[in-house]
């Protein structure tokens, strides 16, 4: 079952982590770490408990953890002093703390008829997960100061609309209030991100916009 966590996707099954679509490479021992602590999440693992389970049956240095706890980091980009996914629990062990969706895998990338539209910028929406936000690599770019880098996340389901924000500085809004968990959208929802402001829509773009996608 893969799990998804602000711009990641981990999918034990395929033993393969991913970042907007894109593999991010990972050691084997790694990955196995990784995997653990999202699969106990948000309980706190163990030095002891992470020993045995990446080297059975084996002695190590303690070094060995601590560097696949760099190497996870480095991997997704998580700072140990202000840490977004993986927080050290002193004299005692890790603990994943990213908020964490499962599902089944996800279907090849189909475009929808939903949309965002920004000014006169049309930003078309696929089937699946569209990440807004300053990287270039998102679904959507908003190169705004107040919008972070993985600002949040829309998801297409077939009739159905979601947003989530992803740990933004400056928060996700829709319709004015600021969102904490996975959101419905409908077409004409007003959605903010700090103070960039969006309207997300279901139907066909206007012809004089529809050169933006």
């Amino acid at each position: 079952m893969r799990v998804v966590f602000s711009e990641f996707t981990l999918d034990p099954d395929l033993r393969e982590l991913r970042s907007l679509g894109r593999p991010v490479h990972l050691s084997p021992k790694a990955f196995q770490l990784l995997a653990f602590l999202v699969e106990k999440r948000p309980r706190a693992v163990s030095k002891e408990d992470l020993y045995a389970h990446l080297w059975p049956d084996t002695y190590v240095e303690e070094a060995n953890l601590k560097n696949l706890i760099v190497e996870v980091r480095a991997a997704l980009g998580d700072d140990p002093r202000a840490p977004r996914f993986i927080k050290t629990i002193y004299g005692f062990g890790y603990a994943f703390i990213a908020g964490a969706t499962e599902g089944e895998r996800a279907p090849a990338i189909a475009p929808s008829s939903c949309f965002l539209q920004h000014f006169s910028r049309v930003f078309r929406l696929a089937e699946g997960e569209n990440v807004i936000g300053r990287d270039p690599t998102c679904t959507a770019v908003i190169d705004e100061l107040d919008v972070s880098r993985f600002h949040a996340r829309i998801t297409i389901a077939g009739p159905t609309a979601t947003i989530e924000d992803l740990g933004s500085k400056n928060g996700t809004f829709v319709d004015g209030a600021r969102i904490t968990t996975m959101t419905p959208l409908t077409p004409g929802k007003e959605i903010r991100l700090g103070e960039t402001l969006l309207t997300f829509h279901r139907r066909e773009a206007p012809e004089s916009t529809r050169s933006a996608w």
